[in-house]
């Protein structure tokens, strides 16, 4: 795994006062926070509470946080081939606990495929958008609905895959032992997939690692496969001696909530050889923020917050690199003569580091 450790120069205040708020909260971010509960205290939503009664699934129960502070990121949850809600219910409360809604849904036949349990799942997003904006719910205006993951496992975990594909909005997926023969999964949501080392229904080696593969390198990826585990290792949070739990949060909190302290918590602390695992293959860098530099180059990059291109303002001939926030590099050049500009047109909204000679910025694309 590389890691690429970069020096943030802010020069604006306004950006001052964002890395000073990035360290105060990173300070919080440990692996001891990961508990099995969460800080926070859960309740539960069914039907005969109130909430939607989807087309494409059967049945539903949504698990919530009451004593956090909204707007909550959420999560819906599919199970396996002929397999209950309950096989996979300790998702629920587990991520409500930790501030995250989750949404774990039954399928209109046990027997249903892949491609079913994708759009079921996709029914099961339709319901916390609804639920949002619902009078009687408690979480009516709670909901972040741009902050959308999928998750499930076996068939479920397949299906959670080719829901990425029919909806390219959702922000993460958590794969449980997955099982999808001839994959297609070109999609851009960042792929957690973990699998069992002795799973004889899903072996790694005829789906898992070929869906790792066959997810885009473009894609933030993660594969985990637990030592001696078998087909349910990660039905629930305390798999892999709690490493499943601790694994899928950061995963969940670093792409759908895009909280940057939590990649080099995965890469130098869980991901850091652990002998729960046999094989684990992933394609994240982090670029985590550790300071501010002084610099022999007097350089000034502008505007910021911009909506297509930032101009460099600096006396040299520089080079420079664009990265995503957990350390995908998505464009390099030169920057030559007098009128020096970066072109991010072509970029989805939100935050880049652009890296000019040594100095790193954090600009935002609205």
């Amino acid at each position: 795994m590389k890691k690429i450790y970069i020096v943030v120069a802010l020069f604006l205040a306004v950006l001052t006062t964002f890395s000073s708020t990035v360290f105060a909260q990173c300070e919080d971010v440990t692996v001891a926070n990961l508990t099995n509960p969460g800080p926070f205290e859960t309740a539960t939503l069914t039907e005969a509470d109130g909430i939607r009664n989807g087309p494409d699934y059967a049945g539903a129960t949504i698990y919530y946080p009451t004593n956090a502070t909204p707007p909550y990121s959420s999560i819906a949850i599919v199970p396996g081939f002929t397999a209950a809600p309950s096989s996979i219910e300790e998702w629920g409360p587990f991520y409500a606990s930790h501030g995250i809604v989750a949404i774990i849904i039954g399928t209109n036949s046990p027997l249903d495929f892949p491609e079913a349990r994708a759009v079921a799942l996709l029914d099961a997003l339709e319901t916390l958008r609804q639920e949002n904006t619902r009078v009687a719910s408690p979480l009516e205006g709670a909901l972040d609905t741009d902050k959308f993951a999928v998750s499930g496992w076996s068939m479920g975990g397949g299906g959670a895959q080719r829901a990425a594909v029919l909806d390219a909005s959702i922000k993460s997926v958590v794969a449980l032992c997955p099982w999808l023969p001839s994959p297609l999964l070109s999609h851009g949501s960042p792929v957690l997939i973990f699998s069992g080392q002795d799973d004889p229904t899903a072996p790694p080696g005829q789906h898992a690692n070929i869906h790792y593969n066959e997810t885009p390198n473009t894609t933030d990826k993660l594969l985990f496969e637990v030592e001696s585990g078998n087909h349910s290792v990660a039905n629930t949070p305390t798999g892999a001696n709690g490493l499943v739990g601790k694994i899928a949060l950061s995963w969940l909190r670093l792409n759908m909530e895009e909280n940057d302290c939590y990649c080099p918590l995965l890469t130098d602390s869980l991901l850091d050889n652990p002998s729960e695992a046999s094989n684990i293959q992933t394609n994240i860098e982090c670029v985590p923020i550790l300071g501010v530099q002084e610099n022999n180059i007097d350089i000034s990059i502008y505007p910021n917050p911009t909506q297509n291109v930032v101009y460099v303002n600096v006396t040299t001939d520089v080079t420079f690199e664009v990265y995503t926030t957990i350390g995908q590099q998505i464009a390099k050049g030169t920057l030559r003569g007098t009128h020096k500009e970066i072109n991010l047109s072509n970029f989805t909204e939100g935050m880049y580091y652009v890296r000019i000679n040594d100095e790193t910025f954090k600009i935002l694309k609205n």
